[in-house]
C-alpha cells in the first residue's frame, strides 16, 4: 500500500509540475528573469571572497554555487544539506556529526585530515569534527573542486567549500524561522539585522534544532540517534572611506546519540554468527557525541591605490567527547571515549594589486598554532578480556597452564582499563604568490606556496590491573602478577611542501570560457591516536609471553598525500542566460594517499595506512535552464573512476581495485515552476521536485562489497507572501532503502542504512 502511493506521488508531482509549466507557457511573457532561482547561479556583483578576485564562472577553476534563494526555498543549513547538489562532492550522513567525511573526485578519508577546506566568511575551520554544523542565515555557498592547496594550503586537495552568511549591510530587519517535519524533527530561530548608520551594520541570530532519532536499538528499544543542537552568532560589519572590519562570533552546543550500526553478521569463516541479530542495531552500552564550539573571526581590509591589504585572524575553541560502545553487540567487549579539548589560532595576510593593468599579483603569508588535549580511554569488558586477550595468550603463549584475569582471589577480573592521554601540538607557516598575465583573450595564472609543518606528541600508554597464573596440575594458583605499565615518551614530525600551480583561461566571448589547470595537493600526515589501545594490547601480551612486533611510530604515524591534479573545463552561457552549463575533465595521480582500515583479526582501534599510489580520472557537468518564465531546471552529473595503483596490505595485491567509500557516480536534478499572482497576500506559488542520486560505492578494498547505485525523490509547495513564506516538503518519497557506511570490525561485519521517507512544514518570517 505505502510502496503504490509513493509511487503515485512521484508521477503526480512529475506530472503537475509540467502541466502547469505547459498552461501557463502559452500566456507567459518570453522575458527572461535574472532573478530566478538557480542552483548554480552567477556571483554577486559584490564578490566577498577574498582569495578569488573576479567571478569564479570567470576563473580558471571548477566551482558550484548556490545561492541565497535555493538555500532558503531548499532549507539548506549545512554542507550535508547539499549532498550530492555539486557534481563528483559526496558527503553521507552516518555515525554522528562528528563524522564529517567528504569525497571528491574519488578521494576522501573519513578520520583526521580531510582532503576539503571549509571557511565560513573567509575564516578557515581548523577541524573537520565542526564540517557537520548548521548556520542560520547562509547568503551563498561555494563548492570548488580541484586542487587548492597553492591558496589554502594543507587538506585542501580536492577543494575548498566557502559560506557566506547573511550581511547586515545588506539586509537590515528581522528574520524568524520555524521548521517541524518527521520524528519530531524541530528547526527554529531568529536573527535580527540592523544598519544605525553608514557602514556600519550588526546582526545576532540564534538557532535551536532538535529531533527525536529515526534508528531504534533493539537492546532496549530506545531511540539511537537523537540530537539537541543550540546556535547563536554575531557579526558586526564596519565600512569607511577604504578601510573595512568584519568580526564574527559563533558559539555551538551539541548533544547527540549516535551510531545506529546493523548488525549483518561474522565475515570471518571459524567464527559462529548470531543469526537472531543479523538485519538489528543491537548493543548495550551507550554511545553519544557532545560538543561546545566557538570561533571568533576578525576580517580587515584596507584599500590603497594600487594595492589592497587583507588580513584574516581567527581563534577556535574544540571541546568534545565521543563514548562508543565498539564493538556494537550486546555482549560486554569493550567501550571507547575519546575526549578532545582544542585550541586553534590562525592568521593570513593578503596582499594584492588593484590595478587595471594586464599583469596582477598576490601575495600571501599564513600561520597556524593548534593546541589539543585528548583523553582516549579503552575499557575492555569480560567478553573483551576473555576472547580478544586471554584466549589468544592461553593458546598461542606455551605457559603449561592457563591464565586468568584479576587477582587470585577473583577479584579485578571484569574491566581492564587502557588508558591514553595525549598534548599534540602543529604549528605551521606558509608563503604564497600567485601572478596573473592577460593577453588579448587569454589569461594565465602561475602560483606556488611553500608550506612547513611541525608536529610534536607527548603521550602517556597506560593500565594497572592483575592476571593470575595456574597450572594445568592444580587448581591452586601459581603466580599473581600486578600489571603496571605507565609508558610515556614524546614523538616529533616535520614536512615540507612546495605547492606549484598552473592555469591557462581563453575567452570565447564574454560568457563562455575554456581553462586548463595543473595544481600540486597535500593533505598532511599525523598521528593516530585511535590506535594507542592496540599498542597497549601488545605490550600486554608480550608482558604475558605472546610476542607480538611492536614500533610505535611505525603504528600510529602517518605520512602526507600528495597529488598532482590535471582538469579541462568550461563555462557557457547563453546570452540572454537562458542557459549556462559548466564542464570539466580531471586526471588526479596520488602518491601515499591516506586510507582508513580496521585492522585484521580481533583488534580494536581504527587505522590510518598509506597506500602507495592511486589514480583518479572523471567528468563532471552542471547546467542550468530557464524554459519559460517561472520554470527552471537545474542538473549536475559527475563520474569518477578512482582505482589503486599500487597498494599492498602485506597480505593482498589491490593494484586495479576501486578506492572505497567514493562514489562512482552522483547525480541531481531540480525542476521547479515558480507561478506569479497578482494577489495583495499571496505573490508566489513554487512546485519543485528533486532527484539525487549516488553510486556504486564500493566498501572495502577486496571490493567485494558495495551499495549499487541509488536515486531518491523530493519534493516541495511553497507559498510566498510579502513577507512570509510556507513550504511543505517530503524527502524520500520513493522511500529508498540504500547504505550510507559499512565497516568490518572484530571478524563482524556492520552498516548504516539511510532514513526513509519524511516530509514536514516550514516558515519563514521577514519583518
Amino acid at each position: 500500500m505505502l510502496r503504490g502511493f509513493q509511487r503515485y506521488a512521484i508521477f503526480a508531482t512529475i506530472l503537475v509540475v509540467f502541466a502547469v509549466a505547459r498552461v501557463h507557457a502559452k500566456t507567459a511573457e518570453r522575458t527572461v528573469l535574472l532573478e530566478q532561482d538557480s542552483l548554480f547561479a552567477v556571483d554577486p556583483v559584490a564578490v566577498t571572497a577574498v582569495k578569488h578576485e573576479q567571478e569564479l564562472k570567470k576563473s580558471a577553476v571548477t566551482a558550484s554555487i548556490i545561492d541565497f534563494n535555493t538555500i532558503e526555498k531548499q532549507g539548506i543549513g549545512g554542507v550535508k544539506d547539499i549532498i550530492t547538489a555539486a557534481p563528483n562532492f559526496f558527503m553521507p550522513d552516518y555515525g554522528s556529526r562528528m563524522t564529517s567525511s567528504i569525497y571528491v573526485r574519488g578521494l576522501g578519508t573519513r578520520i583526521d585530515q580531510p582532503v576539503v577546506g571549509m571557511t565560513v566568511d573567509n575564516v578557515p575551520i581548523a577541524d573537520k569534527n565542526l564540517y557537520d554544523t548548521t548556520l542560520p542565515d547562509i547568503e551563498r555557498i561555494e563548492v570548488l573542486r580541484g586542487a587548492q592547496s597553492t591558496l589554502y594550503g594543507r587538506n585542501t586537495m580536492c577543494g575548498v567549500v566557502n559560506i557566506y552568511t547573511l550581511s547586515p549591510l545588506r539586509y537590515q530587519g528581522i528574520k524568524v524561522r520555524a521548521e517541524y517535519g518527521s520524528r519530531n524533527a524541530i528547526r527554529a530561530g531568529a536573527s535580527a539585522y540592523f544598519k544605525p548608520q553608514a557602514g556600519l551594520g550588526a546582526s545576532v541570530s540564534a538557532q535551536f534544532t532538535h529531533n527525536d532519532g529515526y534508528f531504534r536499538n533493539s537492546y532496549d528499544n530506545s531511540l539511537l540517534d537523537k540530537q539537541n543542537c543550540g546556535d547563536i552568532r554575531t557579526k558586526f560589519q564596519w565600512r569607511k572611506n577604504f578601510l573595512s572590519i568584519d568580526n564574527t562570533l559563533a558559539l555551538s552546543v551539541l548533544s547527540q546519540q549516535g551510531y545506529p550500526y546493523v548488525y549483518m553478521g561474522a565475515i570471518d569463516s571459524s567464527k559462529e554468527a548470531n543469526e537472531a541479530l543479523i538485519g538489528s542495531i543491537c548493543y548495550n552500552d551507550p554511545s553519544s557525541y557532545d560538543r561546545i564550539a566557538l570561533t571568533e573571526g576578525v576580517t580587515a581590509r584596507h584599500d590603497w591605490e594600487k594595492i589592497t591589504l587583507t588580513s584574516i585572524t581567527s581563534y577556535q575553541y574544540l571541546n568534545d567527547r565521543m563514548v562508543m560502545d565498539q564493538d556494537f553487540l550486546p555482549q560486554s567487549y569493550f567501550t571507547l571515549e575519546q575526549a578532545k579539548q582544542q585550541h586553534d589560532i590562525s592568521e593570513d595576510i593578503i596582499i594584492r594589486s588593484r590595478t587595471n593593468n594586464r599583469y596582477k599579483w598576490m601575495v600571501g603569508i599564513f600561520g597556524f598554532y593548534k593546541h589539543q588535549k585528548m583523553q582516549a580511554p579503552v575499557n575492555f569488558l569480560t567478553d573483551g578480556i576473555e576472547n580478544l586477550i586471554l584466549k589468544n595468550i592461553n593458546q598461542y603463549s606455551g605457559y603449561p597452564g592457563e591464565y586468568r584475569w584479576g587477582k587470585a582471589d577473583g577479584t579485578m577480573g571484569d574491566n581492564l582499563l587502557l588508558g591514553s592521554n595525549f598534548v599534540t601540538s602543529t604549528a605551521g607557516v606558509a608563503a604564497y604568490h600567485e601572478s596573473s598575465l592577460t593577453a588579448g583573450r587569454w589569461a594565465f595564472t602561475l602560483g606556488v606556496r611553500l608550506d612547513s609543518e611541525f608536529i610534536t606528541m607527548r603521550y602517556r600508554n597506560f593500565t594497572n590491573s592483575y592476571y593470575t597464573a595456574f597450572p594445568n596440575d592444580t587448581s591452586k594458583p601459581y603466580q599473581e602478577v600486578a600489571l603496571n605499565i605507565d609508558d610515556r615518551d614524546k614523538l616529533k614530525q616535520h614536512f615540507i611542501e612546495v605547492l606549484p600551480k598552473f592555469t591557462a583561461k581563453f575567452d570565447i566571448n564574454q560568457t563562455n570560457n575554456l581553462y586548463l589547470s595543473v595544481a600540486k595537493g597535500y593533505k598532511a600526515g599525523g598521528f593516530n591516536t585511535q590506535m594507542f589501545s592496540e599498542v597497549l594490547q601488545r605490550r600486554i601480551k608480550n608482558y604475558m609471553g605472546l610476542y607480538q612486533q611492536l614500533d610505535v611510530m611505525d603504528i600510529i604515524t602517518y605520512e602526507p598525500e600528495e597529488s598532482w591534479n590535471s582538469e579541462i573545463g568550461g563555462h557557457f552561457s547563453t546570452n540572454n542566460a537562458r542557459f549556462s552549463a559548466d564542464v570539466a575533465l580531471f586526471w588526479i595521480e596520488c602518491f601515499n594517499q591516506q586510507l582508513t582500515v580496521f585492522p585484521p583479526g580481533q583488534t580494536t582501534g581504527r587505522m590510518m595506512t598509506n597506500a602507495g599510489r592511486t589514480r583518479s580520472f572523471g567528468a563532471e557537468v552542471s547546467f542550468n535552464a530557464i524554459f519559460a518564465e517561472g520554470l527552471v531546471f537545474n542538473g549536475a552529473y559527475g563520474y569518477t573512476n578512482a582505482r589503486f595503483r599500487k597498494f599492498q596490505d602485506g597480505v593482498n595485491d589491490y593494484a586495479g581495485n576501486f578506492i572505497p567509500y567514493a562514489p562512482q557516480n552522483t547525480a541531481s536534478a531540480t525542476l521547479s515552476y515558480t507561478l506569479k499572482l497578482k494577489s495583495r497576500w499571496l505573490h508566489n506559488i513554487t512546485l519543485s521536485a528533486t532527484g539525487r542520486g549516488a553510486g556504486r560505492i564500493y566498501w572495502n578494498e577486496r571490493n567485494d562489497i558495495s551499495q549499487p547505485f541509488y536515486a531518491t525523490l523530493d519534493s516541495s509547495l511553497r507559498f510566498e507572501g510579502e513577507i512570509w513564506a510556507v513550504d511543505f516538503w517530503a524527502k524520500n518519497i520513493t522511500n529508498t532503502r540504500y547504505d550510507l557506511f559499512y565497516f568490518e570490525s572484530m571478524g563482524n561485519a556492520f552498516l548504516q542504512r539511510a532514513r526513509g521517507t519524511s516530509v514536514g512544514i516550514r516558515l519563514n518570517l521577514d519583518i
